[in-house]
C-alpha cells in the first residue's frame, strides 16, 4: 500500500508520521503546487493532505482509494466526485476544541489585562523609581459579570462558553443554521447579541450564511470597547470594513484566520493605525503540539477503518 502525504509542512516538524509505516510505503511531500498533485498521486492507494486542493482531475486520473484530510473541514475535496467515483474521503473532528478554546481565551485576556504594558513597565526599570508599591497607569477590568455572545454554539463554541462561565461570564449565543437549540445557553438574535455582548466570539463554519456576517453595519451595532474574535474562518467579517471601522471606533480584535491565507501583504488588516487594538495570529488556534499528536491519531484510525 502506497501512501503520500502532500502538505506534512503544515503539521510541523516537531510532529512525527512513524505510525504511517505500519501501512506500507510512506512518501512525505512539504508542500505541493497545484501543478504538482496529480504526477504525485497518481500511483498512491491512500492520499493525506491538509489544503492541498483534490479535484475530479485529479481522482479521474488516478487510483486513490482513500483521501485522509488532516483537518475537519473538507472544502479542498470534490465531495461529490468522490461520491461518484466510489472514493472515501475521512476528515478528522473535535482535535482541536482545547487549542482554539485557549488562544480565544489568551487573547481575551491580553485585552484585559493589559499584561504587556505592566510587564515592559517593569522591564524597563520603572517599577524600581516609583513612589508608591503599584502601578495603575493603564485601567484593566475583570471578565466576571461581562457578558459573552457566542456565534456558533459548536463543541468549541460550548467549551468557550463553559470557561467564560468559570469566568463568571453571562453567555448568550446566536446559532447561524438556526437548527442548534442548546438549552444550556441563552440563545439571542443576531442583533441583540452583537449589542449587547462586551466579548463576542466567532467559531462557526463559512458557508454561504456566513460570509460576510459581520460587516461595517454589524461592527458599527457592537458597543464600544467590544472585543471581537474570529476563531472560525476568515471571510466571516469583512476585512475591508473591519479595518475601516476599527480606526474610527474602539474596538478591539482578534483574527486568528483571514479570507486568504497566508495573510497578503496588501491585505487592509496590515495598514490599520491603532495597531493596540488588533492582535493578528497565522492560524494557529489548532495547532497546539497535543491537538496536532490528536489529528495524526485521527488521520491514523482513518486509515485503519479504511483497511479493515
Amino acid at each position: 500500500m502506497k501512501i503520500v502525504f502532500l502538505d506534512r509542512s503544515t503539521l510541523g516538524s516537531d510532529i512525527s508520521l512513524d505510525g504511517f509505516k505500519q501501512f506500507g510505503e510512506v512518501i512525505t511531500y512539504d508542500s505541493t503546487k497545484p501543478e504538482e498533485t496529480l504526477k504525485r498521486v497518481k500511483d498512491a492507494d491512500i492520499i493525506i493532505t491538509n489544503k492541498v486542493v483534490i479535484n475530479s482531475e485529479t481522482m479521474d486520473k488516478s487510483n486513490i482509494k482513500l483521501i485522509c484530510v488532516a483537518a475537519t473541514g473538507t472544502n479542498n475535496v470534490d465531495l461529490k466526485h468522490a461520491t461518484l467515483k466510489k472514493i472515501e474521503v475521512k476528515n478528522v473532528a473535535d482535535y482541536s476544541t482545547s487549542s482554539v478554546s485557549q488562544l480565544t481565551f489568551s487573547i481575551v485576556l491580553k485585552f484585559m489585562q493589559k499584561l504587556e504594558y505592566y510587564e515592559n513597565y517593569t522591564k524597563d526599570g520603572n517599577w524600581e523609581k516609583s513612589d508608591i508599591f503599584t502601578n495603575l497607569d493603564v485601567p484593566f477590568h475583570e471578565l466576571a459579570d461581562k457578558t459573552w455572545g457566542i456565534i456558533g454554539l459548536g463543541g468549541i463554541g460550548q467549551n468557550v462558553a463553559k470557561i467564560a462561565e468559570s469566568f463568571g461570564c453571562k453567555v448568550n449565543y446566536y446559532s447561524t443554521s438556526g437548527k442548534n437549540f442548546n438549552t444550556d445557553y441563552v440563545q439571542v438574535g443576531f442583533d441583540e447579541l452583537l449589542s449587547t455582548s462586551d466579548i463576542i466570539s466567532i467559531h462557526c463554519p463559512l458557508n454561504e450564511d456566513t460570509l460576510n456576517l459581520i460587516s461595517e453595519d454589524e461592527l458599527l451595532i457592537m458597543k464600544e470597547k467590544t472585543i471581537l474574535l474570529n476563531l472560525g474562518r476568515g471571510g466571516i467579517i469583512n476585512e475591508v470594513d473591519l479595518a475601516k471601522v476599527i480606526d474610527k471606533k474602539e474596538l478591539y480584535c482578534g483574527i486568528d484566520v483571514v479570507s486568504k491565507e497566508p495573510i497578503e501583504s496588501n491585505s487592509p488588516l496590515r495598514n490599520i493605525k491603532n495597531t493596540q487594538r488588533l492582535i493578528l495570529t497565522p492560524h494557529i488556534g489548532w495547532a497546539s503540539v497535543e491537538a496536532r499528536n490528536r489529528l495524526i491519531e485521527g488521520v491514523i484510525s482513518n486509515i485503519k477503518e479504511h483497511v479493515l
